[in-house]
């Protein structure tokens, strides 16, 4: 009944330059190997800490009306504001900060994400180990389920959802959660059923074991290596997919920062020479989406061996 832990403490230690290496360390040297990732990484991890502290490293609070005033609307990038404040990526029809504004704009993003992210993970590994280890009647029923779900666009349920729904926040993360957990489900499913006839799992029957903990102790830490790709590279997706709801008006409201706002909020003055509105809220959602598209793809070519050179 071996987990994956178990499996990664028998696993060979590879020698490097005469000294032997642990499997985490053998996963860091694989990772860092590619310079595009480790840049990534870092990119992501200084991303992870703007979006963190975002009231703390802000020039000034763009969602607080005290502060914001229509005098310093569309002021282009480097020009002082009227409180004396240097607004070095300009500012927005509103008169807001627009450094400022995205760094508030990545908290609620990658809040988004995240969160919406782990909620479909959990009902996709739940639904999926499911499936796979019962199999039958069950697994037929709930794979025809997802099949449905996965025949429409992510997007197209998403504005379904939040149309019926309403905006805000916890709206959009309810419905990137219904948009989402069909495919953690055929993940988790698919590696779910390489490992339900395994010697281990023949094993824990044997003793009697319960269903739950056979499937979350023993199968579940099995199918982590795919699941863990995918939810970096579905994090991404849902992060841009919240961006493109807003854009579109039917996501945030205007007095939540989004990056997906910030752009929609400067469209209409791209072609009257005000580019900066929507192009740097643009640029940091391209950044953020990149940087862990680029992380995932590492991880994917580390853990799945048909990939590893």
């Amino acid at each position: 009944m071996a987990t994956v832990q178990q499996q990664l403490a028998d696993f060979p230690v590879a020698e490097a330059g005469g000294r032997a290496q642990t499997p985490f360390q053998r996963f860091r040297a694989d990772f860092f190997a590619s310079r595009l990732a480790t840049v990534s990484l870092y990119v992501l991890v200084a991303i992870i800490l703007i979006a963190v502290f975002a009231p703390v490293i802000s020039p000034t609070d763009p969602y607080n009306l005290a502060t914001v005033t229509v005098l310093d609307a569309r002021l282009p990038p480097g020009v002082k504001g009227s409180d004396g404040i240097t607004f070095w990526l300009g500012s927005d029809g509103a008169g807001r900060d627009l450094l400022s504004a995205i760094f508030y704009g990545l908290r609620i993003s990658l809040g988004v994400g995240v969160i919406s992210g782990l909620v479909a993970v959990c009902i996709g590994c739940v639904v999926g180990l499911t499936a796979a280890y019962f199999g039958g009647r069950t697994d037929s029923v709930i794979m025809r389920i997802v099949d449905i779900q996965l025949s429409f666009p992510a997007i197209l349920v998403a504005l379904v959802l939040l149309a019926i729904l309403g905006k805000g926040v916890d709206k959009i993360i309810i419905a990137l959660v219904v948009a989402q957990w069909a495919y953690y489900a055929r993940t988790v499913r698919a590696s779910a059923l390489v490992e339900r006839n395994k010697e281990y799992v023949e094993a824990a029957k044997c003793l009697a074991l319960g269903h739950r903990r056979i499937l979350f102790r023993h199968i579940l830490p099995n199918c982590l290596p795919p699941l863990i790709v995918v939810a970096t590279l579905q994090t991404a997706h849902a992060i841009s997919l919240e961006a493109t709801l807003s854009f579109l008006g039917v996501g945030l409201p205007i007095t939540e920062p989004s990056l997906g706002l910030l752009i929609a909020n400067g469209f209409e003055y791209m072609l009257s020479e005000k580019y900066w509105i929507s192009f740097f809220p643009g640029v940091a959602l391209l950044v953020a989406i990149v940087s862990i598209n680029l992380v995932g793809d590492q991880l994917r070519d580390i853990l799945n061996p048909r990939l590893q050179r």
